[in-house]
């Protein structure tokens, strides 16, 4: 039996703000950029968030929703340093942390509870550490597998700890809203709402066909998910999975032209990227946000590995060609490569996909939403 943790930082950036700057110290604080320059919110601190702020929401937004809100625009270096602390707090616990943020990461916990300590007094120690040591406060859950830990450390923040009891998985799973299961997007969570499904246990009496049809290839996963079931191991490496590089305009664009421009400068340096690290990728992805803040992304897959500029210059541009219409203008726009490997091997089958939707977890009309730090 596995025990897992995931950690979570409270309201990260703006924790470090107000450690920092003990003036700020229960007073709202919004990290992110200028309305005027139509900023975002990274994140909002807990007296922010009485007033319906959260991340990702425009600053302009949260502004008229608190104004008393004082704006900090993030230090991403400085979190990086305090991040750093923490992640070495976690692994003078275990080897076996997997960062997922420079604010959360999965702990494999197993071989210290194996060696005789209760997965609450670890817990309880990684939190009081946290605290004592880096002035930073982490939520967390305890559970025996990736999927019950992370949301038993969303369930009670700030400050929480949650710790499932082995065999109570899918009890406490079943009375939650099934859109706290990793991998149900609002979209998603619409099209389930549709057949009559609100919680996870709902969605887990459902019969094996049902979720075929409702999640094709990932049928098995999502129904295991739901019965607190997850194999998914802790993984250490930390090896590069994309190289991309994005901008959020001051002003929407939709002249073709300029975004043109935009789209090849950033592939031009998504493959200089690429050189540099000595990767070649075969799936150009664009990320794209909406005027109204509709963000998704379309991909290419290529015949072959490249870090050329032309090849993938022109598979962004056909992406972005693609989604061009009257009217329609967008806010960001960024480019990148991933599926790295090798060049093809001679009589490698050439195959090009395209597919709809950056995410093969989505289901068609899901977007891909652009996480920020929370």
């Amino acid at each position: 039996m596995r025990h897992i943790i995931h950690a979570d930082l409270d309201a990260f950036y703006a924790a470090v703000e107000q450690l920092d700057n003990p003036d700020l110290v229960g007073k709202p604080v919004l990290v992110g950029g200028r309305p005027e320059n139509r900023g975002v919110v990274a994140t909002a601190s807990y007296e922010a968030r009485v007033f319906g702020v959260h991340s990702a929401m425009p600053m302009r937004t949260a502004v008229n929703r608190c104004p008393q809100g004082i704006i900090v625009p993030p230090r991403f270096s400085r979190y990086k340093e305090k991040s750093g602390e923490v992640m070495s707090i976690f692994r003078e616990i275990t080897d076996l942390v997997e960062p997922l943020s420079m604010d959360e990461a999965y702990l494999d916990i197993t071989a210290v509870v194996v060696g005789g300590q209760k997965p609450l007094a670890v817990a309880l120690d990684l939190k009081r550490r946290v605290a004592e040591e880096t002035g930073l406060v982490v939520s967390v859950g305890v559970g025996t597998c990736k999927t019950v830990a992370k949301i038993g450390s969303d369930l009670d923040k700030p400050d929480g700890l949650v710790v499932i009891q082995p065999g109570d998985e899918a009890e406490f799973l079943a009375p939650l809203a099934v859109n706290k299961l990793w991998g149900i997007g609002p979209k998603t969570a619409e099209r389930l709402h549709g057949e009559g499904i609100e919680t996870i246990g709902q969605l887990a009496e459902q019969p094996l066909d049902w979720f075929a049809r409702m999640f094709g290839k990932r049928a098995m996963s999502v129904r295991d998910k739901a019965m607190g079931r997850d194999d998914e191991a802790v993984h250490t490496e930390s090896a590069s999975k994309s190289i991309s590089s994005e901008t959020t305009f001051a002003n929407d664009i939709g002249d073709e032209t300029e975004l043109r421009d935009v789209v090849e400068r950033k592939a031009v340096g998504v493959a200089h990227s690429l050189e540099r690290h000595g990767l070649k990728g075969r799936t150009v992805k664009l990320k794209l946000r909406l005027a109204d803040f509709t963000t998704f992304t379309r991909q290419y897959t290529m015949a072959y590995h490249t870090n050329d500029e032309e090849p993938i210059k022109e598979a962004a541009w056909a992406l972005l060609a693609a989604e061009l219409e009257p009217g329609r203008t967008f806010r960001l726009l960024g480019v990148g490569m991933t599926n790295f490997g090798e060049e093809a091997e001679a009589g490698e089958p050439e195959t090009q996909q395209l597919p709809l939707f950056g995410d093969d977890n989505s289901l068609p009309g899901d977007a891909v939403e652009d996480p920020l730090q929370d």
